[in-house]
């Protein structure tokens, strides 16, 4: 998310408690944090319902935000957590429901192939999370936030060699569950 910094001057004060400032980030990163929740989720009404639940998880928790890093960074993670939360949530729901129901084929002809292949990544990511939880934070912030190994390193605490070998180990596991149609 390309943010400035205006909006890390009002995460910053929305932090400290300042109401006004928050009601304003969250105006300006609305737009922003729907456009990303859409790249990670294929239909829009889900994208919404997790830039929901992202803004909503953004006023609940900006006094945890203690500014070492930009705002844009701490906003991917939490943009891509509710992300992750609504796609586990519609699964479930999902689930339960294909109990109820008849078993229905989709047709190939009306299934896009984009949408398939991301379900399929955050499947694969969810199976990395559970498995290798350092594995996984340290790939959506290289793969999904966008970041640079030096940041990366800086704010898991790490050496850059290290997140360097815990991203490719990552890339590995995540190959490995996707199969060789991914590669």
């Amino acid at each position: 998310m390309a943010l400035d910094e205006a909006v890390d001057e009002l995460a910053r004060t929305a932090a400290q408690g300042d109401h006004r400032s928050l009601g304003e980030l969250l105006r300006r990163i609305e737009p922003d944090v729907i456009r990303h929740c859409e790249r990670l989720l294929p239909y829009r009404q889900d994208a919404e319902e997790a830039a929901q639940d992202t803004l909503l998880a953004v006023a609940r928790n900006i006094s945890r935000f203690e500014g070492r890093s930009r705002f844009g960074t701490w906003l991917h993670i939490v943009t891509v957590n509710c992300a992750r939360t609504t796609y586990r949530s519609l699964k479930r729901r999902s689930s339960e429901q294909v109990e109820e129901l008849p078993e229905q084929r989709p047709d190939p002809r009306r299934v896009s192939v984009i949408a398939g292949s991301r379900l399929d990544l955050l499947d694969a990511m969810e199976a990395l999370e559970a498995d290798k939880p350092d594995l996984a934070h340290a790939l959506v912030l290289r793969d999904i936030c966008e970041l640079d190994y030096a940041e990366i390193a800086d704010q898991l605490g790490i050496p850059v060699g290290t997140a360097k070998s815990r991203i490719h180990q990552a890339r590995k596991y995540v190959q490995a569950v996707l199969g060789d149609a991914y590669r």
